[in-house]
């Protein structure tokens, strides 16, 4: 065809790199994380180019690179492996952004300056096998550089990439000189006798059979989670984390569709009290992102990974779904769906009880009615529902205006589907919490209105409870939230939204040692933490006088956010109790940039803590400078 597009295709050494637990270092000093990942991108960047390759990508944390001679691409791998090991040496254990790189051999597709190809995900997927500081290499790129580089290296086996027929061998590169010319991991082959060829023959025969059967069972199809590694101890009934799933439309803005469907999953996931489910925030973090299945594990602390995708085109849908085993290594089960739309509702509570029954998990009749949570039939009112939250995860005072919109239409399309209201009764309780002109009781009495016609319309729900939970709360009856909180946590024991407002609720009753305990249990199931997660625990220390620990936390918060106007409220309160007035006055000024108007008679109005001395409290906000 004169006017098809011609695709170029080359050969190329392919470097690829990402940083090792890159997403809980941002969790921990978003500020300090992105800060060392330009610098340390920058000077690889330059080593690269003068080993006369070419930076194809940066996104993330990820960083791609080609070059023409593999021996170029491995000298350059081994420069960038010490100049950051140098620079890591100036930075605590926990701050320290260690590289992972893989090198391939491989043709490639140009596409202007980007390149694609099974060459660039052999890179990606070796790289993903080594040590954080290390490199690893593909049997091509070893048979390049094996006599030309003074390096030693070990073998690492042979390992599955996903696409790519055959397995991949893989070499470790080793640097210290000590270990040069040597190839560890190899055994060298006696000369074989002619008279042992019928008996081999025999042995191979039966070492075939023996070794499908182990292939099959007991030997990992990729580079298993180590339990060394993990960063939380793993639960011990199952767990797991389920990860967004992929939007394979040929719209983009359907992305809210595929990002429901996930959601729905772990909410009907985490209602199941013998498994461990790990929150929305945190593994939507890894959204967009090129992440193996073991750092997902490692990272998160759970033992198994669900992903898939989702592909909706006219009035067809189709979902693909796989479980995986990341300390086995191993997938369990695999699935696809191919329905119409409007069987959306039914299929995803279908894939949730497969997954357990794979977990190993049974359930009651009363649990079995639990994971259906979609209480309409109207697929438009259902889109504008996950619309609307696709809107309130955002959490900007506009985009909770336009979630507020979307539930309200939701509503007019069925007036009988009880979750839009939940969603509506959020945005009014957002009003509360986001000093709002509108006065707060009328804001409480209508998000309470809200909720209450959700459970007559749909039955009992967890997110409802916690939202009666606050509203009862901020009017001061913490008897009453308190109860209304246990109930959300008895809907949906693993739900660490509602761990977390139970958490607030003891807070606000002045059970601080119980609120911190709560909220660190939040803070387990949704460990890609909150920033009010982070807050409340911090607030939860500071008025049991542990300052040390509330101002350490709020530090966090305010380099991850150098605007987070709760966070310097509480500096100001916690450094004037403990007599540090210079830093209280400092704190003071942060919290008059960010809320001008803000005055001690409009926080007198706000939440309020029980046993505490308000008195002493307010007095302390007005000497560090709070108007009143």
């Amino acid at each position: 065809m004169p006017n098809e597009k011609k695709v170029t295709r080359k050969l190329r050494a392919i470097l690829s790199a990402d940083v090792k637990g890159y997403s809980l270092l941002m969790a921990d000093d978003e500020v300090h994380t992105v800060k060392k990942l330009k610098e340390y991108r920058d000077s690889m960047s330059d080593l690269i180019r003068s080993h006369s390759g070419r930076v194809v990508d940066a996104v993330g944390d990820n960083l791609l690179a080609e070059f023409e001679s593999a021996v170029d691409a491995v000298q350059c791998s081994v420069e960038i492996q010490k100049d950051l090991k140098q620079k890591n040496e100036d930075l605590p254990e926990d701050r320290r952004l260690e590289f992972r790189i893989g090198i391939n051999i491989g043709d490639v597709i140009q596409d202007r300056d980007r390149i694609y190809g099974s060459g660039v995900n052999v890179a990606a997927r070796i790289e993903s096998l080594a040590e954080p500081g290390g490199i690893c290499i593909s049997r091509n790129a070893y048979d390049h550089i094996k006599e030309k580089l003074s390096f030693g290296y070990e073998y690492l086996g042979d390992h599955e990439v996903k696409n790519i027929k055959d397995p991949v061998r893989v070499y470790k590169v080793l640097v210290d000189p000590d270990d040069a010319g040597k190839l560890i991991g190899v055994k060298a082959k006696p000369p074989a006798k002619r008279w042992v060829w019928p008996l081999a023959a025999v042995v191979i025969l039966l070492g075939i059979v023996t070794w499908q059967f182990y292939q099959r069972t007991i030997t990992p199809e990729f580079e298993p989670a180590s339990m060394k590694n993990m960063a939380f101890p793993l639960p011990e009934k199952p767990s797991i984390a389920v990860l967004p799933f992929e939007n394979m439309s040929d719209d983009p803005k359907q992305e809210y569709f595929t990002d429901g469907i996930t959601e729905h999953i772990i909410t009907s996931l985490s209602k199941v009290p013998y498994i461990f489910v790990i929150a929305r925030n945190s593994t939507f973090s890894y959204k967009n992102k090129s992440v193996t299945v073991q750092q997902i594990s490692e990272e998160l602390g759970v033992q198994y990974v669900l992903e898939g995708s989702v592909q909706r085109s006219d009035d067809r849908v189709r979902i693909t779904a796989q479980l995986i085993d990341a300390i086995a290594g191993h997938h369990i089960w695999a699935e696809n769906y191919d329905r119409e739309v409007g069987d959306i509702f039914s299929l995803q509570d279908e894939i949730a009880m497969k997954i357990m029954a794979e977990m190993q998990v049974k359930l009651t009749v009363e649990e079995l009615g639990r994971l259906a949570a979609i209480k309409t039939k109207n697929l438009k009112a259902y889109e504008k529902y996950l619309m609307g939250y696709d809107y309130f995860w955002r959490r900007t005072e506009g985009d909770t205006q336009q979630a507020r919109k979307l539930a309200q239409e939701a509503i007019s399309l069925d007036p009988e589907y009880g979750a839009p209201y939940i969603l509506l009764a959020r945005t009014y309780l957002d009003d509360v919490w986001y000093y709002k002109t509108k006065p707060a009781a009328e804001s409480l009495e209508t998000a309470e209105r809200l909720v209450q016609k959700s459970i007559e319309l749909s039955g009992q729900d967890s997110i409802a409870y916690q939202i009666l939970g606050s509203v009862y709360s901020l009017r001061r009856q913490y008897d009453k939230a308190i109860a209304e909180c246990q109930k959300a946590i008895d809907l949906n024991p693993n739900s660490a939204e509602a761990n977390y407002f139970y958490g607030q609720s003891l807070r606000w009753a002045g059970r601080f040692d119980e609120a911190i305990l709560a909220f660190k249990k939040a803070i387990r199931l949704n460990p890609i933490t909150p920033m009010n997660y982070l807050n409340n625990i911090a607030w939860a220390y500071g008025f049991s006088e542990q300052y040390e620990k509330a101002i350490s936390i709020w530090n966090k918060a305010i380099e991850r956010n150098p605007d987070y106007f709760f966070a310097y409220l509480g500096l100001t309160l916690v450094y004037q109790l403990s007599d540090n007035e210079l830093k209280a006055r400092e704190a003071a000024a942060e919290v008059m940039r960010l809320k001008p108007n803000l005055t001690i008679s409009k926080l007198k109005k706000g939440p309020a803590t029980k046993n505490i001395d308000r008195k002493r409290m307010f007095e302390a906000l007005r000497k560090a400078g709070i108007p009143e």
